[in-house]
């Protein structure tokens, strides 16, 4: 038997032959795909996920830059189901490719899945696996809250 070493280089979590670094995080939310898509592509929702910019009108091939520095383009607009979009910071080199995916789950709940790839490196990669968790947690709080609001308003 021949065994030769590798001489391959350790694979480092999350990055691709393809794509660079990428990251996934998703989490299911107690709200419809519609209430999801209103709260995301809300004022509110927008300072989230991607900062303060003029509301865009979520059209394919519209640009955005926010104040925060994020600029970018929507490459996949489908209401209720799924944004795709170039996003980029400032210090980057070339953008990154954002998709956010709205995925209906039992119970009227609805899983929101970001996901990212073409990050520069796995500084990066970690950078935006943490902005998408604090994203996804204060999402979360703020649909519990309005879920909660909405029942109670409904009641008599």
């Amino acid at each position: 038997m021949n065994s030769k070493p590798s001489l391959a280089l350790p694979k480092i979590v999350g990055q691709t032959a393809a794509t660079g670094f990428q990251i996934g995080v998703r989490r299911t939310l107690p709200i419809s795909s519609e209430g999801a898509w209103t709260f995301l592509t809300s004022q509110e929702g927008l300072k989230l996920w991607l900062g303060e910019l003029p509301p865009p009108a979520f059209q394919v091939g519209e640009a955005f830059a926010c104040a925060e520095g994020i600029s970018g383009e929507f490459k996949v607009v489908k209401p209720f189901q799924q944004l795709r979009l170039r996003w980029n910071k400032p210090e980057w080199e070339k953008p990154s490719t954002l998709q956010i995916r709205l995925l209906a789950a039992k119970n009227g709940k609805t899983t929101i899945s970001f996901h990212q790839e073409n990050l520069p490196d796995a500084a990066a990669r970690e950078q935006m696996k943490q902005q998408w968790e604090e994203a996804l947690e204060k999402l979360k709080e703020k649909a519990c809250l309005s879920a909660e609001e909405n029942e109670g308003s409904s009641v008599q």
